[in-house]
């Protein structure tokens, strides 16, 4: 992949991204945590856990692949048709450690060029701090979520930390993959994952995927962004959050159609979530305040997963005008227990939010490991229609697919918008 050259660097600083330079140490006290960490891998690791995310369908593309032209086609392709279709996912450089999880992998992008009636595939991973460190050590050295778990997990915890204090690991850059969503605003395409900020990606002539740098908004970004923003088709705005295990646990953001970030929005919620999406309307933007919490404790007492879901809570959504200054006119709504990761779409009809999501019950984290077609018995992930109503304060929810179903896209001139929703479709689903 072509490197940056210094002055397009300088050009690149001006527009509020940062160029990842990420000066880690293989000095003695590398030597040293390594050691420690081999020793506690080996006295309290299990490695006939099967690695389900590392195998089959699931197993990691060895390397990148540079622009291949003139791929074979089957039929025509439109002389009219011009431009990249690209996709990402987690896709591992080096062999974890110890323990896997499906969250884990460096971010991988895919590109399918069409011009003139032709195609080209790439392949390039995301660039960020966290690849360049583990490139130059040469192997895993960063904690994975498939590690956070029991008393391993905290002393796994307690690595990364002794690797960040003997400056072994450097964090200035943060230590996210890039691994889980693309999405383009502001002329630019960035690569997500929801502990880190965005990395703006290049696309080159020749259909060539370049890693430019972080997207700080000219520093008024110091928090996580999620990897599902959402972009207004009408304004050009693009509205966001993040999610932290430190107050404010919330944090909403929006971002002019011009790329400047305003104020940031705390929104309070009693403890530490994870939050993986949200969605917006015409005129307010909607928060999930679900049962799956960062509990440390339980982690290491329990042996459970650092996040844990506690299936005795009422889910909680909040409805927020979205250019609102603050969180004084958030309005919430509960519904039974249940887990979201990612809506459909939402939109507004007379006195009602209507929100399409793929509602979870059953949460297990860690359905990865073990019996995996046991747990996936009772995965129940079905998509439903719920509604909030801003008059009587009363919420609602109807079912509208027994499948089970996640990742449901639709045409994103219909953000926020009402939208045909028959027949629907989701990738699980196809």
């Amino acid at each position: 992949m072509a490197e940056i050259e210094d002055e397009e660097k300088q050009q690149i600083k001006s527009l509020g991204i940062v160029v990842p330079n990420p000066k880690p140490n293989k000095g003695f006290a590398s030597k040293v945590v390594d050691l420690i960490e081999n020793l506690i891998v080996k006295l309290m690791y299990d490695p006939s856990q099967p690695h389900h995310y590392l195998a089959g369908n699931f197993a990691p593309v060895l390397d990148e692949t540079p622009p291949t032209n003139n791929l074979p086609v089957i039929g025509s392709l439109p002389e009219c048709l011009n431009g990249e279709f690209v996709r990402v996912g987690p896709n591992p450089k080096f062999a974890p450690v110890a323990g896997y999880h499906w969250f884990d992998g460096d971010g991988m992008v895919h590109g399918m060029r069409i011009k003139d009636g032709k195609a080209t595939y790439v392949s390039r991973y995301v660039r960020t701090s966290r690849l360049k460190q583990e490139e130059y050590f040469g192997g895993a050295k960063f904690m994975r979520i498939g590690d956070l778990k029991g008393l391993f997990g905290l002393l796994m915890v307690n690595m990364q930390i002794l690797r960040a204090k003997l400056k072994v690991l450097d964090m200035s850059y943060g230590n996210g993959t890039g691994n889980t969503a693309l999405i383009y605003h502001h002329g630019k395409l960035l690569a997500l994952s929801e502990a880190d900020k965005p990395y703006v990606l290049k696309v080159l002539e020749d259909g060539d995927l370049q890693t430019v740098g972080l997207l700080d908004y000219d520093k008024r970004l110091t928090h996580s962004f999620t990897a599902h923003p959402k972009v207004d088709p009408f304004t050009g705005e693009m509205f966001t959050f993040g999610y932290s295990h430190t107050p404010p646990y919330i944090t909403y953001r929006v971002i002019s159609k011009d790329g400047f970030m305003h104020d940031p929005i705390p929104i309070t919620v009693a403890d530490p979530i994870m939050m993986h999406d949200f969605a917006i309307t015409e005129n307010y933007a909607i928060f999930m305040d679900l049962p799956l919490y960062f509990r440390p404790k339980e982690m290491v007492k329990e042996k459970k997963l650092i996040f844990t879901f506690d299936p005795t809570k009422k889910a909680r959504f909040g409805v927020l005008p979205r250019y609102a200054k603050d969180e004084l006119l958030i309005r919430w709504f509960e519904l039974p227990n249940c887990y979201i990761f990612h809506n459909a779409n939402a939109w507004e009809e007379e006195d009602e939010i209507v929100l399409i999501t793929c509602r979870l019950e059953n949460l297990d984290l860690d359905m990865v490991n073990g019996p995996v077609k046991e747990k996936l018995e009772n995965f129940k992930n079905e998509l439903y229609e719920m509604r909030f109503n801003l008059k009587t304060g009363l919420a609602s929810q109807k079912k509208l697919s027994e499948s089970a179903v996640d990742f449901p896209r639709v045409n994103e001139s219909y953000t926020g918008s009402v939208m045909c929703m028959e027949p629907y479709w989701t990738a699980l689903q196809r």
